[in-house]
């Protein structure tokens, strides 16, 4: 089975980590799965044909606020080109309006609603013949006959389960590497899908530290945290920030996302201590 999981990203040297967990954590079938990336800068023809070429036999694609325009596009016309081909959506640009969306385009065949890993996995059975019925599938909306079919979310899953996805650094060569130590934010902004999932959760600490020492012996110039608020806790932002602190390389770079006014005097303190251009902050 030809299976592709499309990123559509903003710029050339970004990367999709989303699809990158899928592929990994559906270890029996990574054979058969292909990541395929592309920008909002090229041109849809391109990438259509590019597909076409592929000859997929399950597409998926990745729904972001950036490309969700451009997705749209493509959804419109690979059904003209595959009219039996199933497509599946995920992503935060559908999870909660899925069935909308069903509704909008008639050419997808059902959306990954919420954290992927598992839903994906678990599809993949399903198209290889080992479960017959979608209707045991959490997190799903998909199409049954004529109607739309929504089943109960999935329970959040235990962040460490998912495996680590760049032991094959040749694949990001030019791009920026997106690290992953927590999912889910504590607050509760309405303008922001990361307040509706309210399960804050963390990587266990030794795989972070592990994972982070692979970057530094490779002397990647830059990782990039991509945890909604890295420092809402003090103890596990403190851990990360010491042993960054401890086993510089000189080379390089961590970036996170933080709250200001969760800074303490003591993580000041620390940072302060830093090599210049150890870390940076987006505040």
């Amino acid at each position: 089975m030809n299976v592709i999981l499309t990123s559509i990203n903003a710029k050339y040297i970004h990367s999709n980590l989303a699809v990158y967990c899928l592929r990994a954590f559906a270890k029996p079938y990574q054979d058969e799965i292909t990541v395929a990336e592309y920008t909002i800068n090229q041109q849809t023809d391109d990438i259509l044909m590019d597909l076409y070429k592929q000859k997929p036999d399950l597409l998926c694609f990745s729904c972001y606020i950036w490309n969700i325009e451009y997705v749209e596009r493509i959804l419109r016309e690979i059904k003209k080109l595959f009219p039996s081909l199933p497509i599946w959506l995920g992503g935060p640009e559908v999870s909660y309006d899925a069935k909308q969306v069903l509704l909008k385009f008639p050419e997808v065949t059902g959306i990954m609603r919420g954290e992927g890993e598992e839903t994906f996995l678990e599809l993949l059975d399903h198209y290889h013949g080992k479960t017959e019925d979608l209707s045991q599938i959490q997190g799903i909306t998909y199409r049954h006959r004529d109607q739309i079919t929504e089943n109960p979310w999935r329970p959040v899953m235990d962040l460490s389960m998912v495996p680590f996805v760049y032991h094959h650094l040749e694949d990001f060569q030019n791009k920026i590497i997106y690290y992953e130590s927590s999912r889910g934010c504590p607050f509760s902004c309405s303008y922001c899908l990361s307040s509706i999932d309210k399960c804050l959760r963390f990587r266990d600490l030794s795989l972070v530290t592990e994972e982070l020492q692979f970057f530094l012996n490779h002397r990647v110039p830059q990782v990039k945290f991509v945890d909604r608020t890295f420092n809402c806790n003090h103890r596990h932002a403190a851990a990360i920030w010491n042993y960054i602190k401890d086993h510089d390389n000189g080379i390089t770079n961590f970036h996170f996302e933080v709250a200001a006014d969760l800074l303490s005097a003591e993580e000041l303190d620390l940072i302060s201590g830093m090599r210049p251009g150890l870390i940076q902050l987006e505040i």
